[in-house]
């Protein structure tokens, strides 16, 4: 049910909102996660972590239920899959937005375990959700550039090195590893500076995508690909609490993790590289074809 409310009292009254509940959460979160590391028994960790789980999804259902009361956005969510919210999964999605992370956490907040994502070093030092996010297991990775990689080769395996770190925690919780595969978010200035082949999509980057299946992919239980999609364009957090977004769909489909994809070493076999990146490009294709469908 909505709330009708004046457009100039919209905004900053779901600003206040999602400003209470984070300040609500996470010191909640921290004395929890302080438990867990000054208490490094396994079977007291099992039950620390579903806490923790709980509490980030009763964090994310409040701002889920403030979109839903606050917004007419109509979500659809399509596609066959069987989830399990104890499940493994490693999910991929293109990335059109910075409304995509909230709509997706309305579309599976408890549906699948919490959706992790692997975040750039600099993002832990925001304030209170940096700490959230360490407190949730999320990967923080430094990244450098091509000119620093120049220098100092040495580095380049420094981000391998955390996506193993991660994903053996993430061995012993249900976990949700997302991963946008395009790296950022599409804008038409980065889709023409790529020259990208695809209309609606940036072109994809698959070797995240192997090192986590490399890290983890016996653990995993599938491959959850979501496509999402603005019929109305792409739009801002701000559209979304001022009720200017109509419409979000998302399409789910569930994909087997196949030997082909597992045990080859990205970095290093030319060959099994060419043949993953194979695989993510025509994953690639197939989402253009439904992204244009799900536009019209």
């Amino acid at each position: 049910m909505q709330i009708p409310l004046p457009k100039w009292l919209r905004v900053p009254l779901a600003i206040l909102l999602v400003s209470a509940n984070t300040l609500v959460h996470v010191p909640v979160l921290l004395v929890v996660a302080l438990f867990k590391a000054l208490l490094p028994l396994r079977g007291i960790r099992r039950v620390l972590d579903k806490t923790l789980m709980a509490i980030a999804e009763s964090w994310i259902g409040f701002n889920s239920w403030l979109i839903r009361t606050f917004t007419h956005t109509r979500v659809s969510v399509e596609g066959d899959v069987h989830l399990l919210h104890d499940g493994h999964y490693l999910v991929l999605a293109n990335h059109q937005s910075w409304v995509d992370i909230p709509m997706l956490q309305l579309a599976f907040n408890r549906r699948i375990p919490l959706l992790r994502f692997f975040l750039k070093q600099q993002l832990f030092w925001v304030p209170l959700l940096g700490l959230a996010w360490w407190a949730l297991d999320f990967p923080f990775m430094k990244r450098y550039s091509r000119e620093t990689l120049a220098k100092r080769p040495e580095l380049a395996g420094r981000d391998v090195a955390a996506t193993r770190r991660a994903c053996e925690k993430f061995r012993h919780i249900p976990v949700s590893v997302m991963n946008f595969v395009e790296g950022t978010r599409f804008t038409a200035a980065k889709h023409a500076a790529q020259e990208s082949p695809f209309a609606h999509l940036l072109k994809p980057k698959a070797g995240g995508v192997a090192f986590v299946l490399d890290a983890m992919g016996d653990a995993l239980h599938a491959i959850i690909d979501i496509t999402i999609a603005y019929p109305a364009g792409r739009h801002t957090l701000a559209d979304l609490f001022a009720d200017r977004l109509p419409e979000v769909r998302i399409h789910a489909r569930e994909l087997p993790i196949t030997p082909e994809l597992l045990g080859g070493d990205y970095q290093n076999d030319a060959v099994f590289r060419e043949r993953f990146q194979a695989w993510v490009n025509e994953l690639w294709e197939e989402k253009e074809r439904r992204l244009a469908q799900m536009l019209k």
